[in-house]
């Protein structure tokens, strides 16, 4: 199979997923789901993470428990331990002030790497329309 498509999405339809390292943009994600919902369980983080992910890639459990981990290091998010309910006490994650600003740097990185992604797919849209050029001034010289 070629290089940009996946085994789970098919051969008609390029992905992240085999493509290589391709970061996740996990972090950014994580922190603008707790700002935007407030305190969340992990378990529950995870299953709100997927409908918001920059990539088609599956976020999976290990990723996000490494990133919380992390950004809790960072001092971006704390965390606590809920037993107020029946069954086992759960993690509570939160988003720290230093963590808002942080999620505000994302966006910043993240818009000025989606200038720089439309400029490169604008350029190999070119050099294709060049080499298909191209290959038609060589036919019409022949």
């Amino acid at each position: 199979m070629p290089r940009g498509y996946c085994h789970r999405h098919g051969a008609q339809r390029p992905c992240t997923c085999a493509m290589g390292n391709l970061y996740r943009f996990v972090e950014p994600v994580v922190l603008y789901v707790l700002e935007r919902d407030g305190p969340t369980y992990g378990y529950e983080l995870g299953s709100k993470l997927q409908s918001h992910a920059l990539t088609d890639a599956e976020i999976d459990k290990g990723a996000l428990y490494r990133t919380l981990q992390r950004l809790e290091m960072m001092g971006y998010v704390t965390s606590s331990w809920d037993t107020s309910g029946p069954g086992p006490a759960r993690h509570v994650y939160t988003i720290t002030p230093s963590g808002k600003n942080h999620l505000r740097e994302w966006a910043v990185v993240l818009e000025n790497l989606s200038h720089a992604m439309k400029a490169f797919v604008r350029d190999v849209r070119l050099l294709d329309q060049e080499q298909k050029e191209s290959a038609g001034s060589k036919k019409t010289s022949e």
